[in-house]
């Protein structure tokens, strides 16, 4: 896990942030195996700027999620793939944040365990996944939201070791 101090090193400067919001490309309309073209990348920093890739209101829900998950959940870990950011704690990984045209996906890796169960059901990420999709960062719903992950957290996730 990173310190403190390794985080605060890891945010992208405005610089970068402004290279990566430059970056020409459009979201899809729904899920066709990668929301983005951002690389697939373990750590902190390549969160942050896929976060800072995306257009609002997009970037403000994905920031909104990530503030929420790294309050709720002490011991977060991140990383993209297929092109969305993925969260865990532990081993594997637990939930997945994607911006797409018009929302962003929320999306629970064993969700239909979850109480209750979040109601969208994705095309092509597993039977068991279920998340909501958000509009607006109004759409973020913190207190069911925190639920969910601290629920998610509390069994093992997907993909193995992290790091």
């Amino acid at each position: 896990m990173d310190s403190e101090e390794d985080l605060k090193s890891e945010v992208p400067s405005a610089a970068t942030r402004a290279a990566v919001q430059g970056a020409a490309w459009t979201l899809p309309e729904a899920m066709t195996g990668r929301a983005s073209p951002t690389n697939a990348a373990v750590g902190d920093k390549p969160v942050f700027a896929y976060i800072a890739s995306l257009p609002q209101p997009q970037r403000g829900i994905a920031e909104a999620v990530d503030s929420l998950a790294a309050k709720t959940l002490p011991d977060l870990q991140r990383c993209v793939k297929w092109g969305m950011a993925y969260y865990g704690v532990g081993d594997g990984w637990c939930f997945s944040c994607g911006g797409f045209a018009g929302h962003v996906k929320l999306m629970f890796i064993n969700g239909a365990a979850l109480e209750p169960a979040p109601p969208t059901t994705p095309v092509g990420m597993g039977k068991s996944t279920r998340g909501v999709e958000l509009e607006s960062e109004e759409d973020l719903d913190d207190t069911q939201v925190a639920a969910w992950m601290t629920q998610v957290a509390s069994v093992p996730g997907v993909g193995g070791r992290k790091h």
